[in-house]
């Protein structure tokens, strides 16, 4: 009872790969491995830039997962975690709400996990530190945010729990499209690609290249990177999609240099 079976791991269109950032407790870490492992996730990497070994107490934790800590990469900048990754999804317990929200709009699990089945490529879901979760620049580089539904007043879960409830959302979703129950027919058509990287840092590239561009306060120049960089990949584009708003993106940006040279 309770033993790890010798079965394939489910086959999934997107790739989810878990990301912890800078973790501090090693318990929770091995954890984390133990959760994912129960919901068929196998991929684990960590970011530390300090770098990170993992001691007794995680592998002690992750119990018969103990293969998901042997296979998990530590990187120890954010661009060598995320080279390969196509679709950065971070984590966050605070929750803003209203019609004038730019920064942190989110969805919930059920919706994310919607997303996921329908498109292919790699997703890096990250957690931030058990004391301080995501810091706000790590939040402003993912490319759309995921919350718990969780009571107001006291909204912030522990990190393995917060994975275990994520990660059993995206499973639940994978077992109704096999059983074809109403929330997840079977799919008819094959999943389309998520973007390339490259393509995606480019996208990112191009709209702080605008911002600069756009006759406005300088204070206000952040906000609006951020409002194009998430209003664009909150509609999980796929390349062919991308190649087209990156053109007209970059026409909007070179007429307004020009017009800024002008004057």
């Amino acid at each position: 009872m309770g033993e790890r079976l010798d079965i394939p791991l489910p086959q999934r269109a997107a790739q989810i790969i878990v990301v912890l950032v800078e973790p501090e407790v090693q318990g929770n870490v091995g954890a984390v491995a133990r959760s994912m492992l129960n919901f068929g996730f196998a991929e684990l990497r960590v970011i530390s830039e300090q770098g990170f070994l993992i001691e007794d107490e995680a592998w002690a934790r992750a119990k018969h997962a103990r293969k998901v800590l042997e296979q998990a990469v530590v990187h120890s900048t954010w661009e060598e975690c995320m080279e390969d990754i196509s679709l950065v999804v971070g984590t966050s317990g605070k929750r803003e709400t209203g019609s004038k929200v730019v920064f942190r709009h989110f969805v919930l699990p059920d919706e994310l996990s919607q997303r996921l089945g329908e498109v292919q490529g790699k997703v890096a879901l990250l957690f931030g530190r058990e004391g301080v979760g995501l810091l706000t620049e790590e939040l402003q580089r993912c490319d759309f945010l995921v919350t718990l539904p969780t009571w107001e007043g006291y909204p912030i879960l522990n990190l393995s729990h917060a994975v275990t409830l994520i990660l059993y959302e995206l499973h639940k979703q994978l077992l109704a499209e096999e059983l074809g129950l109403q929330e997840g027919l079977p799919r008819t058509v094959e999943p389309q690609r998520l973007l390339d990287p490259e393509l995606r840092r480019v996208l990112h590239e191009v709209c702080d290249e605008l911002s600069e561009a756009v006759s406005i306060d300088d204070g206000k120049r952040k906000g609006v990177a951020e409002t194009l960089k998430r209003t664009i990949m909150r509609g999980m584009p796929l390349d062919d999609e991308a190649h087209r708003l990156l053109g007209v993106l970059i026409q909007s940006r070179d007429a307004l240099m020009v017009l800024g040279e002008e004057e």
